[in-house]
Formats: structure tokens, sequence, C-alpha cells
């Protein structure tokens, strides 16, 4: 059985070299200030964070991750050059040509599926039909307002 990582925020030489071709290119600095926190110490840091579940401005400077804000926008760089979905798919291929993928256990968030044919009318208030839907609050009459300026 394999030893269960006591740290699981460390990031291995192995998980590295998958994600560090995926991140984009750091911007430019435009103003002197201090050296930028390497990518793979702010990968770090965001994984202690959501492994902790600790806010991100109380991410500990002693651990050499950088400050929460720099792992904070370093999450929200990498979230939006799409790496996240880009490393879910190099997971999933690695795993595959592998073996390791076991399907058994595999669920679908139907959530994110579509139906494939609609079902039989029902009542209107809770129709999914595209215009505008039954009110459930308003009065047809006018007295009916809970206003205190009526």
């Amino acid at each position: 059985m394999a030893k269960r990582n006591s740290r699981p925020w460390i990031v291995s030489d192995e998980l590295w070299s998958l994600v560090e071709p995926l991140l984009p290119a750091p911007a430019p600095k435009l103003v002197a200030g201090r050296p930028r926190v390497p990518d793979r110490q702010a990968l770090c840091g965001i994984l202690f964070v959501l492994h902790t579940g600790i806010q991100w401005e109380y991410l500990p400077q002693e651990l050499g991750f950088g400050s929460g804000m720099t792992c904070w926008r370093r999450l929200a760089v990498w979230n939006e050059a799409g790496v996240w979905d880009q490393l879910h798919l190099v997971l999933l291929k690695k795993l595959r040509s592998a073996k390791q993928l076991d399907w058994s256990r595999a669920v679908i968030d139907s959530s994110h599926v579509r139906a494939a044919r609609r079902g039989p009318k029902a009542d209107p208030a809770r129709s999914t039909e595209p215009g505008r839907a039954a009110s459930t609050t308003s009065s047809s009459t006018g007295r009916a307002s809970h206003s205190p300026c009526r």
C-alpha cells in the first residue's frame, strides 16, 4: 500500500513536470520591487490554502510560498489561462495510458448534462420554458402591498 503524503501541498517533481509546461509566461514587470515568487512555490501555497482551508491572508510567510495575495493572484491568472482544464486532460490521458482509471466509480453531475428530451407540459409556474414565469409573490390587487409608505 502506498504511503500517504503527510504534506500534500508539496508538489512532486513528477507532477511539476506536467504542470510547468501548461503555465502562461509571466507578464513583464513594470516597476522594480520584490523578485517574483517562483511558480512552483506559488502552486504549493495554493495547494496549502486549499488543503487546510485557511484564508488567503493567513498563509504563513515562513513556509516560503509568498503572500496569500500573491498565490491568489497566480491562481486567478492560471484559471483565466485554462491551466486547470488542460491539467485535467493531461492527467486523464496519463492515467488512461497506464490503465489506472477506474470507471466503476465514475459519477456524472446531472446539473451539467443536458436532458435528452423535454418532459410533459406541467404547471406554468414551474415551467423552464423561455419567457416570463408566473409570479409567486405579486398580487393583482393594489392593496396587497406590504410597504409602510402607502
